[in-house]
């Protein structure tokens, strides 16, 4: 399997919560996190239908830009009564403005539609996708899995982060010191996977 050598590495995402987690992932392996955003590469459309494949399209396209080695993640939250809903379009849930409190009534309205007896089992999805700009790509997934809240709680992290709470936990990851989250998330558990094969 190829190996990562230490330089640069563009983080193919524009949200700067993900940004922050992967650069403290990246921090002892020598590598020097550059966001997308920061060379002028533009968001790909994620036309893929699993978060593997969106998490490649996005890899792919900052590598071929960039002509640099490019780590991409596509990462969601999977509710088990709404069909893994709401999946791969977790960010667009959060409509134009990515609005995390409005995508997470929708889903506290999508489960109280399906009935008081709708479980509140749910997992987060992270794929993450390393390409080269030759074109060879390594993508890894990880999950961790545990049950919805409401209301959400805590003001740490992103995205759905307030409103799950990961098995054997009493904090939702938005009430949890960040170190802690780190330690257990979907991004770590990928992560730890990724530095496996390729580091």
């Amino acid at each position: 399997m190829r190996k990562l050598a230490p330089g640069r590495l563009v983080i193919a995402s524009h949200n700067k919560g993900k940004l922050v987690e992967i650069a403290a992932l990246l921090g002892p392996y020598g590598i020097e996190p550059v966001s997308a955003a920061s060379l002028d590469v533009p968001e790909p459309d994620e036309t893929g239908t699993s978060f593997a494949a969106n998490a490649e399209l996005k890899a792919r396209f900052s590598a071929d830009l960039t002509g640099l080695p490019a780590l991409a993640d596509d990462s969601g939250l999977c509710v088990d009564a709404l069909d893994g809903d709401p999946g791969i379009f977790s960010a667009r849930w959060a409509g134009p403005t990515r609005d995390f409190g409005l995508a997470m009534e929708l889903v506290n309205d999508n489960l109280a539609a399906v009935g008081p007896d709708a479980g509140r089992d749910a997992h987060f999805v992270c794929a993450l996708s390393l390409c080269w700009p030759d074109g060879e790509i390594v993508t890894v997934e990880g999950r961790v899995d545990g049950h919805l809240c409401w209301p959400p709680r805590g003001t740490n992290g992103f995205g759905y982060d307030a409103m799950f709470v990961p098995w054997h936990h009493a904090l939702s990851f938005g009430e949890m010191d960040p170190d802690k989250k780190h330690a257990m998330s979907h991004r770590a558990d990928a992560f730890r996977k990724l530095v496996a094969a390729v580091f």
